[in-house]
């Protein structure tokens, strides 16, 4: 059975362009583009998007559902986080799967693809945390590549969990010359970490607000220093994810000056947020515990002008939630055992719209680093990340004049506190397809888990 949407009147935006256009639609992938009302077009449906953007569905490059982390789980399963992204204009998600030490790469793959199939209201792909590299690791990420995970985590973070040391770094980072991946690193000194973590407890700094202090921000930009001479040596390219601090900018614009192939990544919760939601009294601060953490206002314009300059390239959520009750309450008397996330998958493309009104960025630029960069980076461009005759019909219908109050009450994450409450925001998701369904119609949910389906993705597109 063929199908055809038309999608009328509205102004296409694209990282490249915004132009007025009706868009068609066949067999879930765009057809063709043409100027308003110089096509008659049959279809079986027609959306009108007078006066509405008509936007690629949002690529977030970094989600954490049902991540295990310490002693308790991420609050969203596959279901209610694809589910809750689609309602942020969101319509394919790049998770993390986890192998664990001792443990195969592909024994974490396959628990992974457990989880996601059949679950899935929108499209979504996987990295792979490699917690454990020895000869068989690296021989395994050589066969991921192949087919179709090509991107690799790291984390100079969390000793005896996920870290590596800067040999096992140096290992796979040489393997990534070799095999077209993408090492992304979590860049924070995190033996010395502990050292201070260590410390503020012995002297009875117990609140949230002393994680952000003891995970300072020079030891995030001498992780992302390292990282990059690592890689560097290895001749190899690197994706810094969740930078925070200005100094790590720093670090990754120095790089990217001197001719190497380094990214950076940022998330919605370092440019809207700060230390002061750490410090927010009655375990409140709780809520905002994250590894990179928050950091003080001030690094907020240095992100900003990074995102501008592009020696910050994207923007994803870190979306790894965990519910104040019961879950964050772990860690009363001790910050080092509150888990470390927050929820943010629904808000992204809501909240980069914001930027945009508030002078940040341009439209397309907004477009650039939450679409068609996340998909160039890794692998999916342009099926994914724009609009454009063969592309997906991955396509938001967005009011860009709608008012809204994020809240916990009203979002779909599968989380019982928002790290936005209250905020103010004028911009919102009306209508998203997903490959040509219609998974949001006019803010009522018209998807169903199962429809999103696994993406194979090719090696950085930035590298080709």
């Amino acid at each position: 059975m063929s199908s055809r949407t038309v999608i009328s009147g509205g102004l296409v935006i694209t990282a490249s362009d915004e132009v007025h256009a009706d868009v068609l639609i066949e067999d879930g992938r765009v057809a063709a583009l043409a100027v308003p009302g110089t096509q008659s077009w049959s279809a079986d449906r027609t959306i009108d998007a007078t006066g509405k953007y008509v936007i690629p569905g949002g690529v977030d490059a970094h989600t954490h559902m049902e991540l295990p982390f310490g002693g308790t789980f991420a609050s969203d399963t596959f279901e209610t986080g694809t589910r809750a992204a689609a309602w942020g204009g969101t319509t394919t998600i790049v998770d993390f799967a986890v192998q664990s030490v001792g443990h195969t790469l592909r024994e974490g793959l396959d628990a992974w693809h457990a989880k996601a199939e059949g679950n899935c209201a929108i499209d979504y792909a996987f990295h792979m945390i490699v917690s454990d590299v020895n000869q068989d690791t690296l021989k395994e990420m050589d066969l991921l590549v192949e087919e179709g995970v090509t991107s690799f985590k790291q984390f100079m973070a969390y000793p005896g969990v996920f870290y590596s040391d800067d040999g096992q770094i140096l290992r796979a980072m040489q393997r990534s010359a070799e095999n077209g991946g993408l090492i992304m690193m979590h860049a924070e000194n995190g033996i010395a970490i502990d050292v201070l973590v260590e410390q503020a407890l012995a002297r009875g700094e117990t609140d949230p607000r002393y994680h952000g202090e003891v995970r300072k921000a020079l030891l995030e930009a001498e992780a992302t220093h390292r990282a990059i001479k690592l890689a560097q040596v290895a001749g190899a390219p690197l994706y810094v994810v969740h930078v925070s601090a200005m100094e790590a900018v720093a670090e990754l614009a120095k790089a990217r000056d001197e001719g190497l192939n380094v990214f950076g990544e940022t998330c919605p919760q370092y440019l809207f947020l700060s230390t002061d939601n750490l410090a927010e009294p009655d375990f409140e601060g709780a809520k905002y515990v994250c590894s990179t953490p928050l950091r003080p206002q001030e690094h907020q314009a240095k992100l900003w002008q990074g995102l501008r300059t592009n020696d910050l390239q994207v923007v994803s959520t870190d979306h790894c939630p965990f519910c104040f009750v019961g879950q964050k309450e772990l860690g009363r008397g001790d910050f080092s055992k509150i888990p470390n996330g927050l929820p943010g998958v629904e808000n992204r493309m809501d909240l980069l719209h914001q930027a945009v009104v508030d002078g940040h960025i341009s439209r397309r630029r907004w477009i650039e680093i939450a679409c068609a960069t996340p998909a160039r980076m890794f692998g999916m461009y342009p099926k994914k990340g724009t609009i454009a005759p063969g592309s997906d019909a991955d396509i938001v219908i967005y009011d860009p004049h709608a008012e809204q109050v994020m809240s916990a009450v009203t979002h779909h994450m599968n989380v019982d506190y928002s790290a936005y409450e209250g905020k103010q925001t004028t911009g919102r998701v009306e209508t998203v397809l997903s490959r040509g369904e219609v998974v949001i119609s006019e803010r009522e949910y018209t998807g169903r888990a199962g429809h999103g389906v696994y993406t194979p993705r090719s090696t950085c597109q930035y590298l080709n």
